[in-house]
């Protein structure tokens, strides 16, 4: 990895199949470990109910109220600065539970591959 800044400004937004607005931030060859993308699920939607192959992810919550969907994982009401740890090949979804949007990133490791995520809706 060499030494870089991406900016979150120029990572345009752009809506996915999950029912989410994303935001890559960081995910490229320049470093295969961790991609970085800001998520962003309307007021009163869920995201698609998906799985990651072969990546782990957590997500850190910035602004909003959601409720997470883990596998059997118990789900629990998250706000700003609660993490979720979510193991590679999980059933996952995110529910937004506020009037207003829910914003979170999406931290991946190894970095988020489109060929490794699968669709289970």
């Amino acid at each position: 990895m060499m030494p870089e800044i991406k900016l979150a400004l120029h990572a345009p937004e752009r809506e996915i199949r999950e029912r989410c607005l994303i935001s890559e931030v960081s995910n490229d060859a320049g470093d295969q470990a961790l991609s970085v993308a800001r998520a962003r699920v309307l007021a009163g939607e869920a995201t698609a109910w998906h799985r990651l192959r072969g990546i782990d992810e957590r997500y850190l919550i910035i602004s909003g109220r959601g409720r997470a969907e883990v596998e059997d994982l118990a789900s629990a009401e998250l706000g700003p600065g609660d993490v979720v740890r979510i193991p590679a090949g999980s059933r996952q979804r995110i529910v937004n539970l506020g009037l207003e949007d829910l914003i979170f990133y999406c931290l991946c490791t190894p970095r988020f591959r489109e060929a490794c995520y699968e669709h289970l809706e």
